[in-house]
């Protein structure tokens, strides 16, 4: 792995650590701040995606938005017609803003939430997906300008925004997730190698395994843990000390 990876992963895992002793979200958007500051990030949200019969705000976990912005969002009812709320629905995987599809010609309003949104310096950005196993939809938005996105710093950013949300969530909700079925070894161990950003084909050649081995533990660790994707899967791990950062 290169150094700047590991530097990467070293980052995400001591914002990791220190998320666990903080018990309040501000604290939690206060930490937030500092570490994807150092990506370019300036402003973000985590929040819920509304139904039809839900009003966008009441979703809203925490936020670092320009209040014009948000207000201006919430008044024109962009989550309606936002290509990056859109691309979120359906998709698992993060991706940058500028990959969310839209018709110029046809969508008009699409291409009006877009443009609004550079007037508060959010020009460019990254979204993390977030689905429930029970159809809960929910994502990590973030946004600035100059932005540090590349395949070295993606997945450390993946995994602090989706750990960020899920702490964040447990300390709003007051509620402790079920005990898991107990990882092997091996799945711990793909996790421990996963998380620090290791391919499936890296983690067999580590482990003498061949990928589809590797691959099958990484699915039984994610059905376990009962998590979306194998990202998902190591921030819950982590976060029930079945492997260490």
């Amino acid at each position: 792995m290169e150094s700047a990876s590991f530097d990467h992963a070293h980052e995400a895992f001591a914002f990791v650590e220190l998320l666990e002793k903080l018990s309040s979200p501000d604290e939690i958007m206060n930490q937030m701040e500092k570490a994807l500051g150092r990506f370019g990030f300036e402003n973000f949200i985590l929040t819920g995606l509304p139904n039809p019969h839900q009003k966008a705000e009441q979703m809203v976990l925490a936020r670092k938005w320009p209040q014009g912005w948000f207000e201006i969002y919430i008044k024109e009812n962009y989550v309606a017609v936002d290509p990056v709320v859109r691309l979120c629905r359906n998709s698992v995987n993060p991706f940058d803003w500028a990959d969310a599809p839209f018709d110029q010609a046809t969508e008009p309003r699409a291409l009006e939430v877009m443009n609004r949104a550079s007037d508060f310096r959010m020009s460019n950005g990254f979204c993390i997906p977030i689905h429930g196993l029970t159809g809960y939809e929910a994502c990590v938005s973030l946004g600035g300008v100059d932005l540090d996105l590349s395949p070295r710093t993606k997945p450390a950013i993946h995994l602090m925004g989706m750990y960020a949300f899920e702490h964040i969530r447990q300390l709003m909700t007051q509620k402790n997730e079920s005990r898991f079925d107990r990882l092997t070894v091996r799945e711990r161990e793909v996790l421990t190698w996963t998380a620090v950003g290791k391919t499936a084909a890296e983690v067999a050649e580590i482990m003498n395994l061949s990928k589809r081995t590797v691959d099958e533990y990484s699915v039984r660790a994610a059905r376990k843990l009962r998590a979306q994707n194998k990202t998902h899967a190591v921030v819950k791990a982590l976060q029930q000390r079945l492997i260490s950062p």
